[in-house]
């Protein structure tokens, strides 16, 4: 099955920039990002392990923005000092 993603014309133009002459754009954005090969990965958790995994990553997604948060506005308050 083929997915079609969008992306900013700025981000193409990097990617295509960077996308070698023998390669396909999904390679380029593979190589890129160090993504796996899907039959590399394919099988390897179950449905359950995989929720979880997911789950686990948007806790620490979460966390994360709420740290920058707090760093913007302590930023953003000793600039208004």
């Amino acid at each position: 099955m083929v997915k079609t993603i969008r992306v900013s014309e700025e981000y193409h133009e990097w990617l295509h920039g960077h996308k070698r002459a023998d390669e396909t754009m999904e390679e380029t954005l593979r190589r890129m990002t160090r993504g796996p090969d899907p039959s590399d990965v394919a099988g390897l958790l179950s449905e359950t392990e995989a929720e979880e995994a997911k789950a686990a990553v948007q806790r620490l997604r979460s966390g994360d923005r709420d740290r920058f948060s707090a760093a913007r506005e302590a930023f953003e308050g000793e600039r208004s000092e």
